[in-house]
């Protein structure tokens, strides 16, 4: 069921959502968190809608999606209610924005936050600098950025240590989660040799690749070079040399060892929606990204 509303106010929306609830048995029961999306009011808001539709089958939630429109237009308020079909395991609220009411998404997304639960914002594109300190952010538990779609993405996401707070995160990050697990256990095989050197390779403007590097130079404790090229990552060791590379646009990856046969693994990349899900799984600080933000500034350019 979709409800439109326009030229309407929170009191308004928030009374209709009271009436469905009564009328048609919709119930924040069981909601585990609100998901607030902080996106612009264009094909990206639907975009993000469907990803959290999706995880909130994982995650039940209520979804407070703030899209905004232009700031010079007279202010206005035009929301939409999405339960049932159209809200997957979630309760959607779309707030469209206009004028002066962009200054102040904080004080209108409050009035939809489910009591008693935490509250995570998610900005797919367009992440103010330092989240923690946006007007939203601050209302928020987690904090979810993309540095994928920023203009210069390298930038973005060396820039994220410096605005770094506890509950932020990157969907970069969750973007490397297999590949991490992929490295971490083709090194726990003999010949337990420390890793001399590390090549991480790929597209510039892959900022997961970036984070991935920083990582592996917390970690390790080595140089590691992040160059421009095939997607590929080897570590080097004294008499052993491990790679995992994969075509830039392919699904199967393949594993190189020295003095073993190859081997072919699964490993497409991970969109928005499969991210998303991953990290509404955690609520607490990510020291682990933490460190790897940190070791951005090791990292090796080529």
């Amino acid at each position: 069921m979709i409800v439109d509303m326009p030229e309407t106010s929170t009191g308004e929306v928030t009374k209709r959502i009271v009436h469905l609830r009564e009328a048609n048995g919709v119930t924040t029961m069981g909601r585990v968190l609100t998901l607030v999306v902080c996106t612009l009011d264009s094909s990206e808001a639907e975009d993000a809608i469907d990803a959290a539709n999706d995880a909130s089958r994982e995650h039940p939630c209520r979804v407070v999606v703030l899209a905004r429109g232009d700031r010079d237009a007279e202010t206005r308020l035009d929301a939409q209610i999405r339960v049932g079909g159209d809200a997957g395991a979630a309760e959607v609220i779309v707030l469209r924005l206009q004028g002066d009411l962009i200054n102040h998404e904080s004080s209108v997304v409050i009035p939809f936050l489910l009591p008693d639960t935490p509250v995570v914002a998610w900005w797919p594109r367009g992440a103010p600098e330092f989240p923690s300190k946006d007007s939203v952010g601050r209302l928020a538990t987690r904090r979810i950025t993309d540095a994928t779609f920023a203009p210069d993405p390298r930038a973005t996401i060396a820039r994220r240590v410096d605005s770094y707070a506890e509950g932020d995160t990157d969907l970069a990050w969750s973007r490397i989660t297999y590949w991490r697990a992929l490295l971490a256990a083709a090194l726990d095989v003999p010949p337990f040799e420390q890793v001399e050197s590390v090549s991480v390779s790929g597209l510039r403007d892959e900022p997961a690749l970036d984070i991935l590097a920083g990582w592996l130079a917390d970690r390790l404790h080595c140089p590691v070079y992040r160059r421009v090229g095939d997607l590929r990552v080897e570590l080097t060791r004294a008499t052993v040399s491990i790679a995992i590379e994969r075509p830039q646009t392919g699904v199967t990856a393949t594993l190189t060892r020295t003095g073993d046969p190859d081997q072919k693994i699964a490993l497409a990349r991970r969109d928005a929606r499969d991210c998303l899900v991953e990290e509404l799984r955690r609520l607490d600080a990510d020291e682990i990204y933490a460190a790897a933000l940190t070791g951005i500034e090791k990292v090796i350019y080529d």
